[in-house]
């Protein structure tokens, strides 16, 4: 089907900047801010421009104008901490609710479900007083090994950037800021305290700020954290590119920018380069910026529109009175019901050979076996976690379900190897000889049981902040394990609980079903088990591509990950001692080579084929795509077709439409995501199905005109299932041309 269609793209950009600038909340007391600005001492402004403790910034005390307070931790509110310290206060009533994490969230595919989970947080920060979450993460997932993988949402922009509509929309309708991080190109944990990242303008703008760009334009985001490394030579806290020119400048951004802690490194170059606040301490943005402004480096012009930004976000955001805050304990039963929401419909099927799932009622006795079946992960490894009122484990939500109807049996399988902390040495040789005690228990109950599920992947301290993974091997000799439980039982389930890929080519092979289970939260238990016995079907897509190996994707098949220079896990202890004559000592570069074939596009494109693709996932119901078709209408481009679920249960479904642009002069991937949806359908019904893409998401970036352009021509549309299995394909005709 061809159509033709007028676009003018840079009065479309016009026309939506404005409605953004009259619909922000943020814009609704400028006269107001105003005058106070104007009855403010330079010393009451710059007292507002950085941390008063750990996790809050001054207000305006004598005019009654709150601090504002921040939350930690994009998946869960955590605990209240010393003013000064990262010490715990040991409370009872800050136990929070244990969200899905980043990966997890993406997996459902689902901007209303973000939105759920954004609302849920908002609502569990405001019982803290809490004004703005540090979060969601919304870097891309460059690397597989990435240690914040789990924290991120997805490698794709369009579904993280949709996502991170979601989650804003949710926050902010319910009157808690969101702080977008980590902003930009915050691809690694090795080194990020001071790698600088080559990238081209064309990748950078494509890929690694879309998320950025969508929550700012389409949700308006209060709040954005720059990232501790440097793009193009210059730190992202101080990078006039970044923060101002482009956030603030291009995509109207009226909120408040944000060091992450302890990434400010000077004061001069921080206040004239965008940043509006350093956190934690004052070493720059205090007495030395006072002592800039009275010398004339920094204009008080600067001074008062980072005042204005921050006073915008205080009166967009209520704050909650102190005698209000923490008076019940965080976690309540309407957020653990969307944490339950979230989780169910994340879990991916990879594989279910001789339908082994869900659990038949002729199965009476199952092994249970793997360290991750009891292991909880709201806590683990560096960076934030959650102080969890309760976390249902895997073993916990089956022994549950199965309650009455099959007896299950417990066996830990194997145990992570201790790490050795500086001055310590870890003893091998006793840990080994567990190993193989463990081992052998677990052998023995799956000779005795129908059915084996074992429960493995990662934990929160392989997969942590401040430092990536060495390869994507499930450790702690879980390979070797699967293998001797498949030597006395075919009928095994393997459940990865995991936030990043793992490298499966042993797994695969020696199970007949094959789950990812993310670090699901407080009710991941009872969801994994409501997708084993069928009470629900599983829906969740992969977000990432899962490589056959880590060398096939593309950063390291091009050799430019991992970089010469290994300062490893030490960097995330230097970030705040000493942290600028530590970083000038070192130097590393990370070049993107890969340009814009980042994730599923680098495997398509370059024929690779992965473990499983990106959009991948299975169900326990067929379904069945026809007649597609495509049509123009304004500004979007409509792509409609037939879904039927023929199987005999509910489910849900996400439909996923990709774009190829063959007549293209630039370089294209062999297709894109454009758009998605998820689609709940009963049990033998047909659902007609409408995917509305904005035109401008077919846009590329010209390096030469340094600007968006929407190619004319012809736009194949695939529709499906995965970024590999699209049985559907129509044709459109875009053309841009002026009237």
């Amino acid at each position: 089907m061809k159509k033709t269609f007028t676009f003018l793209f840079a009065l479309l950009l016009a026309q939506s900047c404005i409605y953004a600038q009259q619909s922000n909340p943020l814009l609704q007391h400028e006269t107001e801010i105003t005058d106070i600005i104007k009855s403010m001492t330079l010393e009451e402004k710059v007292n507002m421009l950085h941390g008063k403790n750990m996790f809050s910034s001054a207000g305006i005390e004598r005019l009654g104008i709150a601090d504002i307070e921040y939350a930690d931790g994009p998946f869960g509110i955590r605990e209240e901490m010393e003013p000064h310290s990262w010490n715990s206060l040991k409370w009872e009533t800050d136990k929070a609710t244990f969200f899905p994490t980043g990966s997890a969230l993406a997996a459902t595919w689902s901007k209303d479900i973000a939105y759920q989970y954004g609302k849920a947080m908002a609502i569990e920060a405001r019982l803290r007083g809490k004004d703005m979450i540090l979060g969601p993460a919304i870097n891309i997932q460059r690397i597989p090994t990435g240690g914040r993988t789990y924290e991120y949402l997805s490698e794709d922009p369009i579904l993280s950037g949709q996502l991170a509509v979601g989650y804003t929309l949710g926050a902010q309708d319910n009157k808690e800021a969101v702080c977008l991080k980590h902003f930009a190109l915050n691809n690694q944990e090795n080194m990020r305290g001071f790698v600088n990242v080559n990238v081209t303008e064309r990748a950078m703008r494509e890929i690694y700020l879309i998320p950025f760009e969508m929550a700012v334009r389409d949700a308006n985001a209060y709040g954005v954290m720059a990232a501790y490394n440097k793009v193009w030579g210059r730190w992202c806290s101080e990078n006039d590119n970044l923060q101002n020119r482009i956030l603030r400048n291009e995509w109207g951004f009226r909120g408040i920018i944000i060091s992450d802690w302890g990434g400010t490194h000077s004061t001069v170059g921080a206040a004239v380069g965008g940043l509006d606040v350093e956190m934690p301490g004052n070493t720059y943005m205090g007495q030395a910026l006072i002592d800039s402004v009275r010398s004339g480096a920094v204009p008080m012009e600067v001074i008062d529109a980072k005042v204005r930004n921050l006073l915008r976000v205080r009166m967009a955001i209520p704050a909650v009175p102190k005698s209000e805050a923490n008076k019940q304990v965080t976690s309540q039963p309407a957020q653990q019901k969307i944490a339950y929401e979230v989780a169910s419909k994340s879990i991916v099927l990879l594989k279910n050979a001789d339908n082994l799932l869900p659990i038949s009622k002729k199965v009476k006795t199952i092994a249970v076996i793997g360290d991750n079946a009891t292991r909880k992960m709201a806590q683990g490894g560096v960076g934030a976690g959650v102080k969890a009122l309760y976390e249902i484990t895997p073993l916990e939500g089956l022994q549950t379900a199965l309650k009455g109807k099959a007896k299950v049996i417990f066996a830990q399988g194997y145990e992570p190897k201790p790490r050795a902390r500086r001055g310590q040495t870890v003893n091998t040789e006793e840990w080994e000889k567990k190993a193989e005690v463990l081992k052998t228990e677990a052998v023995a109950a799956a000779k005795k049981a129908d059915m084996v599920i074992f429960v493995g992947g990662d934990n929160r301290e392989v997969e942590t902040e401040g430092s990536d993974r060495k390869d994507i091997n499930m450790p702690f000799g879980q390979e070797e394990l699967v293998e001797a439980l498949a030597a006395v039982n075919p009928n095994i389930v393997a459940v990865m609980v995991a936030g990043a890929p793992v490298d499966l080519r042993k797994v695969n092979p020696a199970v007949k079903s094959l789950v990812y289970s993310w670090f699901n939260g407080s009710e991941g238990g009872h969801a994994l088990a409501d997708i084993l016995t069928g009470k629900i079907a599983p829906s969740g897509k992969l977000p990432f591509t899962l490589p056959e190996k880590l060398e096939d994707s593309p950063a390291y098949a091009l050799g430019v990950f991992p970089q010469k220079e290994q300062a490893g896990s030490s960097d995330v202890f230097v970030d705040l001692v000493n942290k600028d004559k530590f970083r000038a000592e070192r130097n590393a570069e990370a070049d993107y080579s890969e340009g814009i074939l980042v994730g599923y596009r680098w495997f398509t494109t370059k024929n690779v084929k992965p473990m499983y693709p990106f959009g991948y996932g299975m169900s326990y119901v067929p379904f069945n795509y026809a007649d597609a078709k495509a049509e123009i209408n304004g500004t979007n481009l409509d792509v409609t077709f037939k879904l039927t679920n023929a199987g005999k249960m509910e489910a849900d479904e996400v439909a996923q439409v990709y774009i190829a642009r063959p007549d293209s002069k630039v370089e294209r991937p062999k297709y894109e995501l454009k758009g998605f949806k998820r689609v709940a359908i009963k049990a033998g019904a047909t659902e007609n199905v409408t995917i509305s893409i904005p035109i401008q998401h077919l846009r590329h970036w010209n390096e030469f005109q340094h600007a968006w352009n929407v190619e004319t021509g012809k736009a194949i549309i695939y529709v499906g299932s995965s970024s590999e299995n699209l049985p559907l394909q129509t044709t459109i005709e875009i053309c841009n041309s002026p009237q």
